[in-house]
């Protein structure tokens, strides 16, 4: 017996997991997407030709590994298969081997063993209750976490900036570019607050679970969730662009999976004038420059493991990874910019045709960044692998601007939902209590401009929608 009935407007991750909560409590649910097909930046495509399987938007997933909601929803069970490296990461450094993140604290520590007491002390706790902890990286900032004891041990790690930490606390330039380009997955200056909370969230999760590939493209975790939605009967309309709720059936509840901007066109008239004030100042930070290559061989790293990792931190030591970070949070694009690199291929067969490998990369660079940051991509990757140019069978650069045009929430390149300095790293997107309340009533946001943020796991979908029905009484 239907409880009510429910619309969804956006199909990523968030909105597909919000729909599978409601419609597993009795809604009629429909969701509406105006892309061709559901998944928003969680899709895969044959943009380098025949037989090539890329990752459009987020390609390694530690965090929907371990997802919660994904869990609950038994994506393994509809489907979904997760591929590992020998190694989670690899960083290469200019004056000696790859220093890299093994799936054990062990055997990562003992590369600089005089660091290896602080790194474990780091992230011990952590490695021991990996998914404790990523229970409470992935719940609402502002309450009490699942795991308080286990959470008071992460924001003690996490407060200081992760380039104080970085050049205090090591003595190695290994272990101090490791945890470095960790921290730099907040798409902030490491000298920001906060950051090395993410240096030590993502190196316990690869020391744990590692960060694995979807076997088959990111696209196969958005399979795996349609196929539950299937059972559930929820109804996806593709090529639906909404930018009015006037568009929308009745329904009790409505969950917007965007960020403000988009919130604000669809529903701007109808918000509380202090939450539309909020909106209208809303920050996007750090954006991506994206390509995407088709080699007719593995990258050729000067250190031959390098190629057996799953992701590569491409930059250099610490210090160069600070400021060029600072340089991109002030709107400058540096002449080497953090690069990140993905080899799926190399673990994933499916994913290009036989010898050949598909390579996943980006750049951080300025929100909004207009010019061209394929030739230093280039660049950063042949400094530490000579000959990689030469490999180059194809290749799609991909632009702040091309990103958002696929996917407005990724305004500017912004992937992440809206920038995490200031205020906005806590309140998400407001200090109300009810973080994805919109004001008005059976209104909500379910988007990574909510808590937990960004990333592939479900889970600002998931708490939106259960906090919708706790507000019904209705679970």
């Amino acid at each position: 017996m239907s409880n009510g009935k429910a619309n969804v407007v956006g199909a990523g991750p968030n909105g597909l997991v919000a729909a599978a909560v409601l419609a597993q409590n009795g809604f009629d649910v429909q969701v509406f997407e105006r892309n061709a097909h559901p998944g928003g930046a969680a899709a895969s495509g044959s943009t380098l030709g025949e037989g090539t399987v890329v990752d459009l938007g987020a390609a390694a997933h530690p965090f929907a590994y371990g997802s919660p909601a994904f869990a609950h929803f038994d994506l393994a069970g509809h489907g979904l298969q997760w591929d590992f490296h020998d190694y989670p990461l690899a960083h290469p450094l200019d004056d000696g081997p790859s220093v890299f993140l093994h799936q054990s604290m062990d055997a990562t520590s003992r590369q600089f063993p005089a660091d290896r007491k602080i790194w474990r002390l780091l992230h011990g706790p952590l490695v021991r209750n990996p998914q404790a902890i990523l229970e409470n990286a992935t719940s609402p900032l502002l309450g009490i976490p699942p795991h308080p004891v286990l959470m008071a041990r992460f924001g003690l790690r996490s407060l200081p900036p992760a380039k104080l930490l970085a050049s205090t606390a090591f003595r190695t330039r290994q272990a101090a570019a490791l945890f470095a380009g960790s921290s730099a997955h907040s798409m902030l200056p490491l000298a920001h607050p906060f950051t090395s909370g993410f240096g030590v969230l993502f190196g316990a999760l690869g020391q744990s679970w590692g960060w694995p590939v979807a076997h088959g493209g990111t696209g196969s975790i958005i399979d795996a969730l349609l196929r539950v939605l299937d059972g559930l009967g929820v109804q996806i309309h593709t090529g639906h662009q909404i930018t009015s709720l006037a568009q929308l059936p009745a329904a009790e509840l409505t969950f917007l999976d965007a960020t403000p901007r988009q919130v604000l066109q669809i529903a701007g008239g109808q918000l509380p004038p202090r939450l539309r004030r909020r909106f209208e100042r809303w920050r996007y930070g750090t954006a991506a420059y994206k390509v995407d290559y088709l080699l007719d061989g593995p990258i050729p790293w000067q250190d031959a493991r390098t190629a057996r990792a799953g992701t590569v931190h491409v930059i250099g030591d610490a210090a160069e990874l600070a400021a060029a970070e600072h340089q991109v949070a002030s709107g400058k694009m540096p002449d080497r910019p953090f690069v990140m690199v993905v080899q799926p291929s190399s673990a994933d067969a499916s994913r290009a045709p036989a010898g050949r490998h598909v390579i996943w990369s980006y750049a951080h660079v300025p929100q909004g960044y207009a010019g061209d940051a394929g030739a230093l991509i280039d660049a950063q990757i042949e400094r530490f692998a000579p000959g990689f140019r030469d490999r180059i069978v194809q290749r799609v650069n991909t632009s702040p601007a091309q990103l958002q045009a696929w996917d407005p929430n990724l305004v500017g390149g912004d992937i992440g939902g809206g920038s995490l300095s200031g205020t906005q790293q806590f309140f998400r997107p407001s200090a109300s209590p009810n973080p994805y309340s919109l004001g008005v009533p059976g209104l909500y946001l379910c988007s990574s401009s909510t808590p937990p943020g960004g990333g592939v796991h479900g889970m600002a979908g998931w708490h939106a929608a259960h906090r919708a029905l706790r507000e019904l009484g209705r679970t």
